[in-house]
């Protein structure tokens, strides 16, 4: 092993041993541990070129190494593309996902709980998102006096829903058959289309039928779909954020109105992995933590992202592989509900 390799390796050992154990890497440590046939002054040597380097740091001067952001991007890359899930794995998420397929929004969740525990770490999944939302159904439910709810399904496995008010009082009967006209007239419409065919509508349908527009094209406006959150407990669990101030901010961020797409500032193509490590995002309250996220779904039609947010010293191979195993199968099961 020549003196490059062997420092290749020292640096691989320090940000590996790190990932595990949380606690700065000795020189002693790395020679015991992994076996190196050379003296821990020699690579003491070789730590302190990783450091002048920009690898490696020291909490203070007598202690061990840590992984630096850029130790942390040499990682990623050398990892390649070659990392996946074990069998069991991959069977496991694929046999839970199934059972909970009946409706979108709590697969969803499910799925963002296993790929939680799978990674010991935050997961946001948002729905996935169509290009243009397509109408399905609507239901009219009579409330009172001149009021009725309004429930609009739309193709995209999004339900919505307004109260809407009358100039006259509409019996049940009658809004069950304003309901069918309009599904019937407006199914697999966008909202441009809807507003386009408005003739031969009564006042109390027009007023609907204006509503129905409405609604759908606020959800074209939407930047990302709904998004859900699993394992928040088992990030801010980790040994960085134990009675530190970091936590705070991280908080204070996800309450924040515009979170999802200060997370998510990345550019995506499909069937890509996003790795941005700490210093690398410009968001402050995530440059302490790494973000690796997918984009899912069908080119041109609808999709969604899949991410894992957590600590800098992340298990990597772990995460990208269960987000590149997960985006598939998300990817492959968005058609279905298209």
């Amino acid at each position: 092993m020549d003196v490059r390799e062997r420092r290749e390796t020292v640096l691989r050992v320090i940000i590996e041993d790190y990932i595990t154990g949380a606690v700065p890497v000795s020189s002693k440590a790395i020679v015991e541990r992994y076996g190196l046939r050379v003296s821990p002054a020699t690579i003491r040597n070789d730590t302190a070129y990783l450091e002048q380097e920009g690898y490696i740091t020291h909490p203070h001067h007598s202690a061990g190494s840590v992984p630096t952001d850029k130790a942390y991007r040499y990682y990623v890359e050398s990892i390649g593309d070659e990392i996946d899930l074990s069998p069991a794995e991959q069977h496991l998420i694929h046999q839970i996902s199934q059972e909970a397929r009946e409706e979108l929004e709590q697969w969803l969740k499910t799925v963002a709980a296993l790929l939680a525990r799978l990674v010991h770490n935050l997961v946001v999944i948002t729905t996935p998102k169509a290009i243009r939302c397509r109408f399905k159904h609507l239901d009219l439910v009579d409330l009172r006096d001149f009021m009725a709810l309004l429930i609009v399904v739309m193709y995209e496995s999004k339900i919505r829903r307004q109260v809407l008010s009358f100039n006259r009082k509409i019996s049940q009967d009658e809004l069950t058959n304003i309901a069918n006209k309009l599904t019937f007239l407006y199914a697999g419409m966008t909202s441009s289309e809807i507003l386009a065919k408005k003739e031969g509508l009564s006042a109390e349908e027009s007023q609907i039928s204006e509503c129905l527009a409405a609604m759908i094209a606020a959800e074209d406006k939407l930047e990302y779909g709904e998004p859900y959150l699993e394992g928040l407990r088992l990030l801010l669990s980790q040994p960085e954020f134990t009675n530190s101030p970091r936590m705070l901010s991280i908080l204070e961020l996800l309450e924040g109105e515009n979170w999802l797409r200060n997370i998510f500032c990345q550019e995506f193509s499909k069937g890509e992995v996003k790795i941005v490590i700490g210093g690398e995002n410009p968001e402050p309250a995530l440059q302490d933590l790494s973000l690796i996220a997918s984009q899912y779904g069908v080119p041109d039609k609808a999709s969604g992202i899949v991410g894992v947010i957590g600590p800098k010293r992340m298990d990597y191979p772990k995460a990208i592989s269960s987000l590149t195993y997960l985006s598939t199968l998300l990817s492959n099961s968005v058609v279905e509900y298209t």
